[in-house]
């Protein structure tokens, strides 16, 4: 398979099962480029993932778990364990981690509770939960602070990948509540103190996007561009949401494309206004579930021609040789085929 010599040159790898790709920087990531990553959300661990057997047909590079992982809904860690084990022993779950490294974050379900955020009593054992289904090695940084981000560097020097797993759980502040509309009953709050990642994660972040990198997928559980429209998502937050992208001017860090999931459909959305260049979200969701209502909500910056509602995953695919890289965006479904789009030059994600 074309990436077992990604594998070996990587990670220096032992086993492939436990492998996560935990390599920190350009040099343990070895001289081989990462090309092809695909992610996905939104899996019923209860419920057969015919999907994975395409995913990993696609021979990834990398996989990222991007949020609801599984279905925990619980404050009991011993349901939430059971759960992860259920979807452990999943055959084509199997052969993904065999496959490839994987890299997970959570979202509202894996973190143990419908629309949580820092008020969730179980934040720490859920996360203890969470670190040891995915095989975090002893010394991993969320084996030892509160919140489950963390990064990975992939790739030489002018080939670099960045992957930024944030958590938008463990520090969230309340969200505003009104009429229920067709997304949800959320509404943007204009206070500023309310936070999404923390004043900690924050400044992580701030020396995540200092680092050399040519390419930087951030990966959010919750759709950072999408607006608001009562679902969950960064526009509720909207002071948090204007950090972000002010961020990414500040640090002058070029190649931002974010990954969500989420709303068990998917989608592209562009911010062109208030971020220093477009910055793309591409939204993946479910992995084998099939939305029940089929109408997305309302999303001025949403980009692509159509959504797309039954099972899917999300692909990023970078042209290496080209001299102006080619990034690709996609969402394909159950068959491989492809039903969303984007094609991008890497010129074309920095400052103007």
């Amino acid at each position: 398979m074309r990436n077992n010599s990604f594998l070996a040159a990587s990670c220096l790898v032992v086993s492939l099962v436990p492998s996560l790709g935990f390599c920190r920087s350009p040099e343990e990531a070895g001289s081989v480029p990462v090309s092809r990553i695909l992610f996905g959300s939104c899996i019923k661990q209860d419920q057969p993932i015919p999907i994975l057997d395409t995913v990993v047909g696609r021979d990834p590079d990398l996989f990222l778990f991007i949020g609801d992982n599984i279905y925990a809904d619980t404050a009991d860690m011993a349901v939430m364990r059971a759960k992860y084990e259920t979807l452990g022993a999943d055959v084509g779950f199997v052969e993904l981690r065999e496959a490839c490294p994987v890299l997970a974050t959570w979202d509202d379900h894996d973190y143990g509770l419908n629309d949580a955020g820092a008020d969730y009593p179980m934040r720490d054992e859920a996360q203890e939960v969470f670190v040891d289904f995915w095989k975090d090695p002893a010394d991993s940084p969320r084996r030892r602070r509160p919140g489950v981000y963390d990064s990975r560097l992939y790739g030489p020097e002018g080939k670099r990948l960045q992957v930024i797993l944030l958590d938008t759980r463990y520090f969230r502040g309340p969200l505003k509540k009104g009429e229920r509309r067709t997304g949800g009953p959320y509404y943007p709050d204009e206070d500023p103190s309310i936070p999404m990642l923390g004043e900690v994660q924050w400044e992580w972040l701030r020396d995540e996007l200092r680092e050399p990198a040519e390419v930087r997928l951030v990966v959010s559980g919750i759709q950072l561009v999408a607006e608001a429209a009562g679902q969950e998502t960064w526009s509720n937050l909207p002071a948090e949401r204007k950090r972000f992208f002010e961020l990414v001017a500040e640090t002058e860090a070029n190649g931002v494309v974010v990954l969500s999931g989420d709303r068990h459909w998917s989608e592209i959305s562009c911010e062109t206004d208030a971020a220093p260049y477009p910055i793309y979200d591409l939204t993946s969701s479910s992995l084998n579930q099939v939305h029940p209502r089929g109408t997305p909500t309302e999303n001025r910056f949403r980009v692509s021609e159509t959504t797309y509602h039954v099972e899917n995953f999300g692909e990023v695919s970078i042209d290496w040789e080209d001299p102006d890289p080619e990034l690709r965006l996609r969402v394909l479904d159950i068959e491989g085929n492809e039903r969303l789009g984007k094609t991008l030059r890497l010129s074309e994600l920095r400052s103007r």
